[in-house]
């Protein structure tokens, strides 16, 4: 028996409904997407960033599409451009997007390069929105760093030698040109320059030239923080010698080496008072009696404190000692030329990542108990340390929005908790909300917890991280620190993973921050969707009320 088949008929007027809105059902999360963004957001900052001078032309595409469809595209692990325009053309919910209409690679190109702050101010509508929704809690956050890699090559770092060298070269070269079209032109003006205004400011002799202000930037900074542990090491040991022993803080190997020696110094001549005193008082005694004292006779040069100052002097010494040989040891096992900069992308660097080294940027993420990426900073820092000063003062404002739009009252941040990349006294110390810095590796912290003992480590000698660690050893501690994996790591292995973001697209930092935002945003967004918070009821319950 003849089995029937469903006839197919592509040369019939339609194959698709007329309505657009039949195309995809009502449940479909792009119709979340557009209504959140051209109902739900304030999108001031977009249009204003696309903002055309005027003149004569077509009609721009709608902002707040274009930024629907950055958003869906972001969400669907695709970031180029030319793909993008493909789907608009070939994909049911690019197409839903853009209402039929396919914006040109180009147009979708210029339109991510110039969101600029724009891309952070729709984070924060995002984060609003996401607080409407009941979500941000803030009992529990995670701040952790996540190296992601810029549109530039490894290959293009150059030393400051090298890129002297080639800055060098293209002065000759323009100077060669100028010259041979002197000859064969005349001097001055030919007529086709292009106005200044339209010259392309990303050149390669600009780009050398950024790379080499990169450089001076950094060693200016280096001198500048040497030259405040100078100060720092020089007050100490100024109060050192003037009078009682002051508090101690981080110092210099030989900076603390020269403090010992100043109290064993002190120590000898507290001692030789001493004698002195004593045969003073000896000689008094014989001359007023004729007998001798009956106490014990100070030695010179003896004495617990002599010895405990000459331990310390001795320890001081060691420390030094080994920190020389370290360092001469890395000098020697150093590999490459040293510091350089990337002709590509001069605000990237080259970091230490999983399995090797990335040409990128570090990104610090403070992460709420419930998923949501609160506050986010694009750095060109390796390292994680100096990071956690601000982003606290991030976290309040962030804080601030949340509580500012949640339902039924606000909630003060409660714990930060922290790796042990950005565990030092300062850190420790900084006023902000309360936190747990791991001062070790995560097995250490469990062995601290299960009252084993744990070695190694000078810095664990220091107040406030001796402090940390005795609270990481607690019940309570270990039972909130085994927290940070999830809530600080979860996000990152989303954007990464799931999301594909693992490279930026745009150059310079400026850009590149805006599109980390963006990325951040798509992350929240979607959360939302992904969680149940956001959906269609949801949203029409937020259109009754006022923001």
């Amino acid at each position: 028996m003849a089995k029937r088949y469903r006839p197919v008929l592509r040369d019939q007027g339609f194959l698709l409904p007329p309505d657009m809105r039949e195309w995809l059902p009502a449940e479909h999360p792009v119709w979340l997407v557009i209504e959140v963004v051209e109902h739900h957001l304030d999108t001031r900052g977009v249009h204003a960033a696309t903002r055309r001078a005027g003149g004569a032309g077509a009609a721009g595409y709608d902002p707040d599409m274009l930024a629907a469809l950055l958003v869906w595209a972001y969400a669907h692990r695709v970031t180029s451009s030319r793909r993008i325009e493909e789907l608009c053309r070939t994909d049911i919910a690019f197409r839903v997007i853009c209402a039929g209409d396919v914006p040109d690679h180009v147009t979708i190109a210029r339109f991510r390069a110039g969101l600029g702050r724009a891309a952070a101010d729709l984070f924060r509508e995002v984060l609003a929105l996401c607080a409407r929704l009941g979500m941000g809690q803030l009992a529990l956050i995670a701040l952790d760093g996540m190296k992601i890699a810029a549109s530039a090559s490894r290959a293009a770092n150059r030393t400051e030698r090298r890129l002297r060298e080639l800055a060098d070269q293209i002065t000759a070269e323009h100077a060669a040109n100028d010259a041979a079209e002197d000859a064969l032109f005349g001097p001055g003006a030919r007529g086709d320059e292009v106005p200044p205004e339209l010259a392309d400011p990303r050149t390669r002799s600009e780009r050398i030239a950024a790379a080499l202000a990169g450089l001076e930037a950094d060693r200016a900074a280096a001198r500048q923080e040497q030259e405040r542990r100078d100060a720092q090491a020089s007050a100490y040991l100024a109060a050192e010698a003037a009078g009682p022993r002051p508090q101690r803080g981080p110092l210099p190997h030989a900076a603390a080496v020269t403090a010992a020696q100043i109290r064993l110094d002190k120590a000898i001549a507290a001692q030789q008072a001493k004698v002195e005193d004593f045969q003073r008082r000896q000689a008094a005694k014989i001359a007023a009696t004729g007998t001798a004292l009956r106490e014990r006779p100070p030695a010179p040069g003896a004495g617990k404190a002599i010895h405990r100052a000459a331990a310390v002097l001795d320890r001081a010494r060691q420390r030094h000692a080994a920190a020389g040989a370290r360092a001469a040891e890395r000098e020697r096992a150093r590999r490459g030329p040293g510091p350089a900069r990337n002709t590509t992308g001069p605000h990237s660097r080259l970091m230490p990542a999983r399995g090797g080294f990335l040409q990128g940027y570090n990104t610090q993420n403070l992460t709420s108990q419930d998923g949501l990426i609160i506050a986010t900073a694009l750095t060109a820092s390796p390292a994680d340390t100096p990071w956690l000063q601000p982003m606290p003062a991030a976290a309040a404002d962030a804080a601030a929005l949340i509580t500012a739009h949640r339902p039924g009252g606000s909630e003060p941040i409660g714990l930060l908790l922290a790796d042990a990349g950005y565990c030092s006294e300062h850190n420790l110390t900084l006023p902000g909300p309360d936190r747990l810095i791991a001062t070790g590796k995560t097995r250490d912290v469990e062995k601290a917890a299960a009252g084993q003992p744990v070695t190694g480590g000078w810095h664990r000698t220091r107040p406030a991280t001796r402090a940390m660690t005795a609270r990481l050893a607690t019940a309570d501690g270990i039972d909130a620190y085994r927290h940070r994996g999830h809530i600080a790591e979860t996000p990152h292995g989303h954007i990464k993973h799931n999301l594909g973001i693992r490279q930026l697209s745009l150059r310079g930092i400026p850009r590149a921050t805006a599109e980390w935002h963006l990325a951040c945003t798509v992350h929240n967004l979607f959360k939302a969707i992904t969680s149940g918070h956001l959906t269609t009821a949801t949203l029409a319950a937020l259109a009754t009320q006022p923001r």
